[in-house]
Protein backbone atom coordinates (compact mmCIF):
# COMPACT_ATOMS: atom_id res chain seq x y z
CA UNK A 1 0.00 0.00 0.00
CA UNK A 2 1.42 3.20 -1.11
CA UNK A 3 2.49 5.44 2.04
CA UNK A 4 1.58 8.73 0.13
CA UNK A 5 -1.42 7.12 -0.70
CA UNK A 6 -2.65 7.03 3.31
CA UNK A 7 -0.67 10.30 4.10
CA UNK A 8 -3.07 12.24 1.26
CA UNK A 9 -5.89 10.37 2.53
CA UNK A 10 -5.58 11.19 6.23
CA UNK A 11 -4.66 15.08 5.02
CA UNK A 12 -8.77 15.19 3.22
CA UNK A 13 -10.24 13.05 6.13
CA UNK A 14 -8.91 15.91 8.43
CA UNK A 15 -9.78 18.92 5.93
CA UNK A 16 -5.29 19.77 6.30
CA UNK A 17 -5.15 18.65 2.69
CA UNK A 18 -4.63 21.93 0.48
CA UNK A 19 -6.89 22.24 -2.68
CA UNK A 20 -6.02 23.61 -6.18
CA UNK A 21 -8.33 24.95 -8.52
CA UNK A 22 -6.85 24.94 -11.73
CA UNK A 23 -8.61 27.56 -14.27
CA UNK A 24 -11.37 29.41 -12.30
CA UNK A 25 -14.58 29.63 -14.90
CA UNK A 26 -18.04 28.47 -15.02
CA UNK A 27 -16.89 25.24 -13.56
CA UNK A 28 -14.20 26.15 -11.31
CA UNK A 29 -15.22 29.12 -9.58
CA UNK A 30 -18.37 27.18 -7.79
CA UNK A 31 -15.85 23.98 -7.37
CA UNK A 32 -13.61 26.51 -5.46
CA UNK A 33 -16.77 28.23 -3.22
CA UNK A 34 -17.55 24.21 -2.19
CA UNK A 35 -14.15 23.64 -0.92
CA UNK A 36 -13.72 26.41 1.03
CA UNK A 37 -17.22 26.08 2.33
CA UNK A 38 -16.43 22.62 4.03
CA UNK A 39 -13.56 24.14 5.73
CA UNK A 40 -10.18 23.21 2.89
CA UNK A 41 -7.86 25.55 2.13
CA UNK A 42 -7.87 26.79 -1.64
CA UNK A 43 -5.52 28.21 -4.04
CA UNK A 44 -7.04 28.98 -7.43
CA UNK A 45 -4.75 29.39 -10.70
CA UNK A 46 -5.80 30.72 -13.63
CA UNK A 47 -3.51 32.47 -16.15
CA UNK A 48 -6.16 35.44 -16.28
CA UNK A 49 -4.58 38.01 -14.37
CA UNK A 50 -7.67 40.04 -14.30
CA UNK A 51 -9.74 36.85 -13.69
CA UNK A 52 -7.66 36.97 -10.10
CA UNK A 53 -7.04 40.35 -9.30
CA UNK A 54 -11.00 40.83 -9.33
CA UNK A 55 -11.20 37.55 -6.90
CA UNK A 56 -8.69 38.77 -4.88
CA UNK A 57 -10.49 42.09 -4.40
CA UNK A 58 -13.70 39.59 -4.12
CA UNK A 59 -15.16 40.53 -6.74
CA UNK A 60 -16.98 38.02 -9.24
CA UNK A 61 -17.37 37.53 -13.06
CA UNK A 62 -20.07 35.20 -13.18
CA UNK A 63 -23.82 36.46 -12.74
CA UNK A 64 -24.77 33.43 -10.98
CA UNK A 65 -22.18 33.31 -8.62
CA UNK A 66 -22.46 36.64 -5.56
CA UNK A 67 -19.72 38.62 -4.80
CA UNK A 68 -20.83 37.92 -1.06
CA UNK A 69 -19.74 34.26 -1.66
CA UNK A 70 -15.86 35.91 -3.33
CA UNK A 71 -15.84 37.78 -0.49
CA UNK A 72 -16.55 35.05 2.55
CA UNK A 73 -13.59 32.73 0.54
CA UNK A 74 -11.63 35.46 0.64
CA UNK A 75 -12.00 35.94 4.58
CA UNK A 76 -11.86 32.15 5.36
CA UNK A 77 -8.18 31.68 3.29
CA UNK A 78 -8.79 31.64 -0.60
CA UNK A 79 -6.23 33.14 -2.24
CA UNK A 80 -6.17 33.22 -6.50
CA UNK A 81 -2.40 33.46 -8.52
CA UNK A 82 -1.33 33.14 -11.78
CA UNK A 83 1.88 31.41 -10.36
CA UNK A 84 1.80 28.49 -11.50
CA UNK A 85 4.14 27.32 -8.25
CA UNK A 86 2.68 27.79 -5.84
CA UNK A 87 0.98 24.06 -7.21
CA UNK A 88 4.24 22.79 -4.97
CA UNK A 89 1.68 23.72 -1.97
CA UNK A 90 -1.43 22.25 -3.10
CA UNK A 91 -2.01 18.12 -2.32
CA UNK A 92 -4.65 17.88 -5.15
CA UNK A 93 -4.69 19.84 -8.13
CA UNK A 94 -8.53 20.08 -10.13
CA UNK A 95 -7.86 20.92 -13.99
CA UNK A 96 -10.97 23.29 -14.86
CA UNK A 97 -9.73 24.53 -18.28
CA UNK A 98 -11.63 24.94 -21.61
CA UNK A 99 -11.20 21.97 -24.36
CA UNK A 100 -13.14 23.74 -27.17
CA UNK A 101 -12.68 22.96 -31.00
CA UNK A 102 -10.39 24.02 -33.73
CA UNK A 103 -11.75 25.91 -37.08
CA UNK A 104 -11.31 22.14 -38.27
CA UNK A 105 -14.21 21.22 -35.53
CA UNK A 106 -11.40 18.68 -34.13
CA UNK A 107 -10.37 18.80 -30.67
CA UNK A 108 -8.24 21.75 -28.96
CA UNK A 109 -6.07 20.10 -26.18
CA UNK A 110 -3.96 23.01 -25.96
CA UNK A 111 -5.55 24.25 -23.32
CA UNK A 112 -5.32 21.06 -21.31
CA UNK A 113 -1.46 20.53 -22.41
CA UNK A 114 -0.31 23.65 -21.92
CA UNK A 115 -1.75 23.54 -17.87
CA UNK A 116 -0.11 20.37 -17.47
CA UNK A 117 2.99 21.04 -18.88
CA UNK A 118 2.77 24.66 -16.62
CA UNK A 119 2.07 22.21 -13.56
CA UNK A 120 5.00 19.73 -14.76
CA UNK A 121 7.62 21.28 -12.69
CA UNK A 122 6.21 21.76 -9.66
CA UNK A 123 4.60 17.80 -9.38
CA UNK A 124 5.66 16.04 -6.37
CA UNK A 125 5.30 12.97 -4.49
CA UNK A 126 1.73 13.20 -2.53
CA UNK A 127 -0.05 14.93 -5.46
CA UNK A 128 -3.71 14.07 -6.69
CA UNK A 129 -4.00 15.26 -10.11
CA UNK A 130 -7.98 15.32 -11.30
CA UNK A 131 -8.81 16.09 -14.79
CA UNK A 132 -13.01 17.80 -14.95
CA UNK A 133 -12.22 19.26 -18.80
CA UNK A 134 -14.69 17.30 -20.76
CA UNK A 135 -11.99 15.21 -23.15
CA UNK A 136 -11.90 12.13 -25.66
CA UNK A 137 -11.31 8.50 -23.98
CA UNK A 138 -8.08 7.91 -23.65
CA UNK A 139 -6.41 11.71 -22.54
CA UNK A 140 -5.84 10.76 -18.86
CA UNK A 141 -3.78 8.21 -20.06
CA UNK A 142 -2.57 9.77 -23.46
CA UNK A 143 -1.53 13.28 -21.91
CA UNK A 144 -1.59 13.49 -18.31
CA UNK A 145 0.46 10.55 -17.30
CA UNK A 146 3.65 10.46 -19.10
CA UNK A 147 3.96 14.11 -18.44
CA UNK A 148 2.98 12.90 -14.52
CA UNK A 149 5.34 10.36 -14.47
CA UNK A 150 8.10 12.38 -16.56
CA UNK A 151 10.11 13.32 -13.48
CA UNK A 152 10.46 9.69 -11.98
CA UNK A 153 7.03 9.95 -10.03
CA UNK A 154 4.80 6.48 -10.89
CA UNK A 155 1.02 6.80 -10.74
CA UNK A 156 -0.93 4.90 -8.56
CA UNK A 157 2.32 5.31 -5.49
CA UNK A 158 3.78 8.52 -5.84
CA UNK A 159 1.57 10.98 -7.94
CA UNK A 160 -2.55 9.78 -7.97
CA UNK A 161 -4.67 10.55 -11.23
CA UNK A 162 -8.23 11.10 -11.71
CA UNK A 163 -10.45 11.77 -14.05
CA UNK A 164 -13.93 13.14 -12.78
CA UNK A 165 -16.06 15.38 -15.74
CA UNK A 166 -17.56 18.29 -14.42
CA UNK A 167 -21.19 18.80 -14.58
CA UNK A 168 -23.22 22.16 -14.15
CA UNK A 169 -25.98 24.01 -15.75
CA UNK A 170 -25.53 27.59 -14.58
CA UNK A 171 -29.02 29.20 -14.42
CA UNK A 172 -30.91 25.69 -12.72
CA UNK A 173 -31.80 26.37 -9.50
CA UNK A 174 -32.88 22.87 -8.53
CA UNK A 175 -29.03 21.65 -8.87
CA UNK A 176 -25.62 23.44 -7.50
CA UNK A 177 -22.28 21.59 -7.44
CA UNK A 178 -23.10 19.85 -3.70
CA UNK A 179 -26.29 18.29 -5.42
CA UNK A 180 -25.13 16.93 -9.00
CA UNK A 181 -23.68 13.30 -8.61
CA UNK A 182 -20.31 13.38 -9.27
CA UNK A 183 -18.09 10.30 -11.89
CA UNK A 184 -14.92 9.44 -10.75
CA UNK A 185 -12.80 7.00 -12.60
CA UNK A 186 -8.41 6.72 -11.37
CA UNK A 187 -5.70 5.46 -13.27
CA UNK A 188 -5.05 2.67 -10.75
CA UNK A 189 -7.72 1.22 -7.58
CA UNK A 190 -5.27 3.40 -5.53
CA UNK A 191 -6.11 6.85 -7.50
CA UNK A 192 -9.67 5.86 -7.92
CA UNK A 193 -9.36 5.25 -3.91
CA UNK A 194 -7.71 9.17 -3.25
CA UNK A 195 -10.24 10.76 -5.87
CA UNK A 196 -13.44 9.20 -4.07
CA UNK A 197 -12.23 10.59 -0.86
CA UNK A 198 -11.35 13.99 -2.33
CA UNK A 199 -15.11 14.51 -3.62
CA UNK A 200 -17.05 12.39 -1.26
CA UNK A 201 -16.97 15.30 1.64
CA UNK A 202 -17.74 18.14 -1.34
CA UNK A 203 -20.37 15.95 -3.52
CA UNK A 204 -23.50 14.07 -2.00
CA UNK A 205 -23.18 11.42 -4.02
CA UNK A 206 -20.05 9.86 -5.72
CA UNK A 207 -20.29 7.67 -8.55
CA UNK A 208 -17.20 5.10 -9.15
CA UNK A 209 -16.00 3.41 -12.24
CA UNK A 210 -13.59 1.06 -13.54
CA UNK A 211 -11.35 3.80 -15.12
CA UNK A 212 -10.26 7.13 -17.08
CA UNK A 213 -11.97 5.77 -19.93
CA UNK A 214 -15.36 4.87 -18.46
CA UNK A 215 -15.19 8.36 -16.87
CA UNK A 216 -14.22 10.36 -20.39
CA UNK A 217 -16.86 8.15 -22.60
CA UNK A 218 -19.43 8.78 -19.90
CA UNK A 219 -19.47 12.74 -20.15
CA UNK A 220 -19.42 12.19 -23.77
CA UNK A 221 -22.41 9.99 -23.78
CA UNK A 222 -24.29 12.38 -21.40
CA UNK A 223 -23.92 15.40 -24.12
CA UNK A 224 -23.94 13.13 -27.37
CA UNK A 225 -27.73 12.00 -25.95
CA UNK A 226 -28.76 15.77 -25.53
CA UNK A 227 -27.42 16.56 -28.92
CA UNK A 228 -28.40 14.14 -30.72
CA UNK A 229 -32.11 14.71 -29.40
CA UNK A 230 -32.25 18.38 -29.81
CA UNK A 231 -30.63 17.23 -33.47
CA UNK A 232 -33.81 15.26 -33.98
CA UNK A 233 -36.54 17.87 -32.76
CA UNK A 234 -34.75 20.75 -34.83
CA UNK A 235 -35.23 18.57 -37.50
CA UNK A 236 -39.00 17.77 -36.75
CA UNK A 237 -38.91 21.37 -36.66
CA UNK A 238 -38.67 22.33 -39.87
CA UNK A 239 -41.08 19.54 -41.46
CA UNK A 240 -43.69 20.45 -39.30
CA UNK A 241 -42.97 24.05 -40.22
CA UNK A 242 -43.75 22.91 -43.73
CA UNK A 243 -46.81 21.12 -42.72
CA UNK A 244 -48.32 23.78 -40.92
CA UNK A 245 -48.02 21.95 -37.42
CA UNK A 246 -46.72 23.86 -34.54
CA UNK A 247 -44.20 21.32 -33.34
CA UNK A 248 -44.26 22.60 -29.41
CA UNK A 249 -47.92 21.62 -29.30
CA UNK A 250 -46.81 18.40 -30.80
CA UNK A 251 -43.83 17.97 -28.09
CA UNK A 252 -45.99 18.64 -25.42
CA UNK A 253 -48.53 15.85 -26.42
CA UNK A 254 -45.85 13.68 -27.41
CA UNK A 255 -44.56 14.12 -23.66
CA UNK A 256 -48.17 13.12 -21.91
CA UNK A 257 -46.84 9.69 -22.46
CA UNK A 258 -45.43 8.11 -19.05
CA UNK A 259 -42.94 6.22 -20.37
CA UNK A 260 -40.33 5.80 -23.43
CA UNK A 261 -40.52 9.12 -24.31
CA UNK A 262 -38.42 12.09 -22.76
CA UNK A 263 -39.44 15.67 -24.47
CA UNK A 264 -36.51 17.48 -25.94
CA UNK A 265 -37.44 21.32 -27.35
CA UNK A 266 -36.08 23.15 -30.99
CA UNK A 267 -34.52 26.49 -30.82
CA UNK A 268 -32.36 28.62 -32.84
CA UNK A 269 -29.08 25.76 -32.80
CA UNK A 270 -27.02 24.49 -29.85
CA UNK A 271 -24.84 26.87 -27.34
CA UNK A 272 -22.84 26.53 -24.14
CA UNK A 273 -19.20 24.49 -23.62
CA UNK A 274 -20.51 20.75 -24.05
CA UNK A 275 -23.63 19.84 -26.38
CA UNK A 276 -21.94 22.03 -29.49
CA UNK A 277 -18.47 20.72 -28.76
CA UNK A 278 -18.48 17.19 -27.06
CA UNK A 279 -20.05 14.88 -29.77
CA UNK A 280 -17.17 16.02 -32.08
CA UNK A 281 -14.38 14.80 -28.89
CA UNK A 282 -15.96 11.51 -30.12
CA UNK A 283 -16.07 11.52 -33.26
CA UNK A 284 -12.35 12.53 -33.84
CA UNK A 285 -11.25 9.43 -31.76
CA UNK A 286 -13.37 7.01 -32.86
CA UNK A 287 -11.37 7.87 -36.73
CA UNK A 288 -7.83 6.51 -34.42
CA UNK A 289 -9.94 3.55 -34.72
CA UNK A 290 -11.13 3.26 -38.34
CA UNK A 291 -15.41 4.18 -37.41
CA UNK A 292 -17.08 7.15 -38.36
CA UNK A 293 -19.88 7.55 -36.13
CA UNK A 294 -22.70 9.32 -38.47
CA UNK A 295 -24.99 9.57 -36.36
CA UNK A 296 -23.39 11.92 -34.37
CA UNK A 297 -22.01 13.83 -36.92
CA UNK A 298 -25.68 14.22 -38.73
CA UNK A 299 -27.26 15.69 -35.17
CA UNK A 300 -24.07 18.29 -35.43
CA UNK A 301 -25.03 19.02 -38.69
CA UNK A 302 -28.47 19.45 -38.32
CA UNK A 303 -28.08 21.75 -34.93
CA UNK A 304 -25.53 23.66 -36.64
CA UNK A 305 -27.93 24.36 -39.84
CA UNK A 306 -30.28 26.15 -37.01
CA UNK A 307 -29.19 29.79 -37.13
CA UNK A 308 -28.83 29.62 -41.40
CA UNK A 309 -32.85 28.64 -40.97
CA UNK A 310 -33.82 31.32 -38.83
CA UNK A 311 -31.73 33.81 -40.59
CA UNK A 312 -33.75 32.22 -43.53
CA UNK A 313 -37.65 32.57 -41.73
CA UNK A 314 -36.17 36.13 -41.01
CA UNK A 315 -36.02 36.81 -44.56
CA UNK A 316 -39.27 35.42 -45.73
CA UNK A 317 -40.65 37.73 -42.99
CA UNK A 318 -38.85 40.73 -44.53
CA UNK A 319 -40.01 39.85 -47.69
CA UNK A 320 -43.84 39.62 -46.86
CA UNK A 321 -43.31 43.54 -45.78
CA UNK A 322 -41.84 44.26 -49.06
CA UNK A 323 -38.25 44.71 -47.32
CA UNK A 324 -34.84 43.52 -47.90
CA UNK A 325 -32.92 41.80 -45.72
CA UNK A 326 -29.55 44.25 -46.96
CA UNK A 327 -30.16 47.60 -45.10
CA UNK A 328 -32.71 46.42 -42.40
CA UNK A 329 -32.46 46.77 -38.88
CA UNK A 330 -32.52 43.43 -36.72
CA UNK A 331 -32.50 43.48 -33.22
CA UNK A 332 -31.42 39.88 -31.61
CA UNK A 333 -33.05 39.50 -28.29
CA UNK A 334 -31.20 37.55 -26.06
CA UNK A 335 -27.01 36.90 -27.11
CA UNK A 336 -26.21 33.91 -24.03
CA UNK A 337 -26.41 30.36 -24.79
CA UNK A 338 -29.62 29.82 -22.79
CA UNK A 339 -32.18 31.58 -20.12
CA UNK A 340 -31.62 33.86 -17.44
CA UNK A 341 -27.47 33.12 -18.05
CA UNK A 342 -24.73 35.55 -19.02
CA UNK A 343 -22.72 32.50 -20.35
CA UNK A 344 -21.88 32.85 -24.22
CA UNK A 345 -20.41 30.17 -25.36
CA UNK A 346 -20.84 29.07 -28.47
CA UNK A 347 -24.31 30.73 -28.37
CA UNK A 348 -26.00 30.02 -31.69
CA UNK A 349 -27.53 33.91 -31.26
CA UNK A 350 -23.90 35.07 -31.79
CA UNK A 351 -24.15 32.88 -34.88
CA UNK A 352 -27.25 34.46 -35.88
CA UNK A 353 -25.80 38.12 -35.66
CA UNK A 354 -23.03 37.49 -37.85
CA UNK A 355 -24.86 35.37 -40.78
CA UNK A 356 -27.54 38.34 -40.74
CA UNK A 357 -24.50 40.94 -40.80
CA UNK A 358 -23.08 39.15 -43.95
CA UNK A 359 -26.13 39.38 -45.76
CA UNK A 360 -26.34 43.20 -44.97
CA UNK A 361 -28.48 43.86 -42.09
CA UNK A 362 -28.08 46.61 -39.27
CA UNK A 363 -27.61 44.44 -36.31
CA UNK A 364 -28.47 45.02 -32.58
CA UNK A 365 -29.00 42.71 -29.53
CA UNK A 366 -31.00 43.62 -25.93
CA UNK A 367 -29.79 40.92 -23.01
CA UNK A 368 -30.23 41.83 -19.73
CA UNK A 369 -27.62 39.64 -18.51
CA UNK A 370 -24.95 40.41 -21.18
CA UNK A 371 -24.86 44.55 -21.13
CA UNK A 372 -22.27 44.52 -23.21
CA UNK A 373 -20.63 42.32 -25.98
CA UNK A 374 -17.66 40.90 -24.48
CA UNK A 375 -14.58 40.26 -26.30
CA UNK A 376 -14.04 36.28 -27.84
CA UNK A 377 -11.72 33.97 -29.55
CA UNK A 378 -13.30 34.43 -32.79
CA UNK A 379 -16.74 36.68 -32.92
CA UNK A 380 -16.44 40.73 -32.57
CA UNK A 381 -19.27 42.65 -32.29
CA UNK A 382 -18.27 46.50 -30.99
CA UNK A 383 -22.30 46.64 -29.53
CA UNK A 384 -24.52 47.24 -25.82
CA UNK A 385 -27.56 45.83 -24.97
CA UNK A 386 -30.29 47.50 -26.46
CA UNK A 387 -32.99 49.37 -24.16
CA UNK A 388 -36.62 47.93 -24.67
CA UNK A 389 -38.39 50.35 -25.18
CA UNK A 390 -41.89 50.86 -27.26
CA UNK A 391 -40.05 53.46 -29.14
CA UNK A 392 -36.78 50.80 -29.20
CA UNK A 393 -38.67 48.32 -30.73
CA UNK A 394 -40.86 49.89 -32.99
CA UNK A 395 -37.56 51.50 -34.55
CA UNK A 396 -36.31 47.71 -35.89
CA UNK A 397 -37.80 46.21 -38.79
CA UNK A 398 -37.65 43.00 -37.17
CA UNK A 399 -36.84 41.71 -33.78
CA UNK A 400 -35.45 38.01 -33.38
CA UNK A 401 -36.26 36.39 -30.18
CA UNK A 402 -33.14 33.61 -29.74
CA UNK A 403 -32.86 33.33 -26.06
CA UNK A 404 -36.05 33.31 -23.89
CA UNK A 405 -35.01 35.01 -20.74
CA UNK A 406 -37.81 35.70 -18.17
CA UNK A 407 -36.51 39.51 -17.42
CA UNK A 408 -37.70 40.49 -20.83
CA UNK A 409 -41.18 41.97 -21.01
CA UNK A 410 -43.20 39.62 -23.68
CA UNK A 411 -46.00 41.51 -24.16
CA UNK A 412 -44.26 45.02 -24.95
CA UNK A 413 -42.48 43.00 -27.46
CA UNK A 414 -44.97 41.71 -29.18
CA UNK A 415 -47.42 44.92 -29.01
CA UNK A 416 -44.24 46.94 -30.70
CA UNK A 417 -42.07 44.39 -32.99
CA UNK A 418 -43.11 45.29 -36.45
CA UNK A 419 -41.98 41.47 -37.09
CA UNK A 420 -41.39 38.95 -34.82
CA UNK A 421 -39.40 35.98 -35.09
CA UNK A 422 -40.35 33.43 -32.35
CA UNK A 423 -37.16 30.48 -32.01
CA UNK A 424 -38.65 29.69 -28.51
CA UNK A 425 -42.17 28.81 -28.77
CA UNK A 426 -42.53 31.16 -26.46
CA UNK A 427 -45.68 33.15 -28.62
CA UNK A 428 -47.46 29.97 -29.29
CA UNK A 429 -50.81 31.18 -28.29
CA UNK A 430 -50.35 34.78 -29.80
CA UNK A 431 -53.11 36.44 -31.83
CA UNK A 432 -50.55 38.92 -33.39
CA UNK A 433 -48.95 36.76 -36.55
CA UNK A 434 -45.52 35.59 -35.06
CA UNK A 435 -43.13 34.38 -37.70
CA UNK A 436 -42.18 30.60 -36.02
CA UNK A 437 -38.91 29.93 -36.29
Amino acid sequence: MSSYKDALLKKIETREAVIGIVGLGYVGLPLMIRYNAIGFRVIGIDIDVGKVEKLNRGETYIEHIHASQIQSACQSGFEATNDFARARECDALILCVPTPLNKYREPDMSFVINTVDALKPHFRSGHLLSLESTTYPGTTEEELLPRAEDSGLKAGEDIFLVYSPEREDPGNPNFETRTIPKVVGGHTENCRAVGEALYKPAIDKVVLVSSTKVAEMTKLLENIHRAVNIGLVNEMKVVADRMGIDIFEVVDAAATKPFGFTPYYPGPGLGGHCIPIDPFYLTWKAREYGLHTRFIELSGEVNQAMPEYVVSKTMDGLNDQGKALKGSRVLVLGIAYKKNVDDMRESPSVAIMELLEAKGAQVAYSDPHVLHFPKMREHHFELSSEPLTAENLASFDAVVLATDHDRFDYELILEHAPILVDTRGKYRAANKTVIKA
